[in-house]
């Protein structure tokens, strides 16, 4: 049923399944993939049979990230668009505040469209993969799925932050100060995703939650989620949206973030990505009792 090259749409039972097909990326986010999933978001909101939206990731993980590999886009472009013209980059601070606000148009489906959509963790669900997940209406995850925000530490702020809203302002500061991770289990003990379940009955969760959401009719779903999202629209989270990719900007004139470049020019992605997070052990924080570290900064047990 999906047309798709970087996701795969189906609908069955009142709901569509999207899923991250990138596997050989651990799903991350290419622009195209953004724009697919973004087409595919509004396509199941007009589907009088869908009830709601799965989201979920092929293989290892549910999505590690952007793709920071370069991955040309092919997608999304003027009909009109003409190599005699020149274009914006993001050699600019305007310029890439307006790649950052295209970006985050395709994400905000999500939240603008008027059926509930179930985000099912397993594996890695880090950096741009929490600000997709973040963004749905309930969040199930397996009990050791990784979710955290890494570069943080040094690539720039959070350019989509529902975080305040769900774990309030300390651990929403004690995760993006340290770009530290958080297991599936804790991130449910904080408010962070809404369950965690062992990663043998993560899809049937899924799944029998859709099955009830399937009794409902649709527009009456439409009519409860929205009044949620309008409350949380009131206490200003659809405005911190479009302020935080102005800041994510901000993070990026950082020296750290300005510095990104000529690390991967010198030493390659893996290897730059490699220094920064070697310092920060195992990256993993500790919700329950204290923080004990090895030498090389890996949480052990009290």
């Amino acid at each position: 049923m999906s047309d798709f090259e970087n996701i795969r749409y189906e609908v069955e039972k009142g709901r569509a399944r999207i899923t991250l097909n990138r596997p050989e990326k651990l799903n991350a986010l290419s622009k195209d993939l953004l724009i697919e999933l973004n087409e595919a978001l509004w396509e199941a909101d007009d589907n009088t049979a869908v009830h709601c939206v799965i989201l979920k990731g092929e293989g290892r993980a549910f999505s590690a990230g952007y793709d920071l590999g370069g991955t040309p886009q092919t997608q999304g472009f003027s009909r009109v668009r003409s190599e005699e013209n020149t274009y914006r980059s993001s050699r600019s601070v305007d310029d890439d505040a307006w790649q950052m606000e295209r970006a985050q148009q395709n994400r905000m489906a999500i939240f603008d469209m008027h059926k509930p959509v179930i985000a099912q963790l397993h594996g890695y669900c880090l950096a741009g993969g929490t600000d997709v997940a973040l963004l749905c209406d309930m969040i199930i995850c397996a009990d050791n799925t990784r979710i955290g925000f890494p570069p943080a530490r040094d690539l720039g702020a959070l350019p989509n932050n529902m975080w305040l809203y769900n774990v309030g302002p300390q651990w929403a500061k004690r995760m993006m100060l340290t770009g530290d991770s958080i297991t599936g289990a804790e991130a449910q003990q904080i408010g962070l995703v809404m369950k965690a379940v062992p990663p043998e009955h993560l899809e049937n969760e899924v799944e029998q939650l859709a099955d009830r959401l399937a009794l409902i009719d649709p527009d009456l779903l439409s009519a409860n989620k929205r009044i949620i999202n309008q409350g949380l629209e009131l206490m200003g989270a659809r405005t911190l949206q479009r302020m935080a990719v102005e800041n994510d900007v901000r993070g990026h004139n950082t020296a750290a973030a300005l510095g990104w470049a000529e690390r991967v020019a010198e030493i390659g992605l893996k290897g730059a990505l490699q220094q920064r997070d070697d310092k920060f052990g195992d990256g993993m924080l500790r919700v329950n009792g204290p923080e004990l570290r090895d030498e090389h900064g890996n949480l052990i047990d009290p």
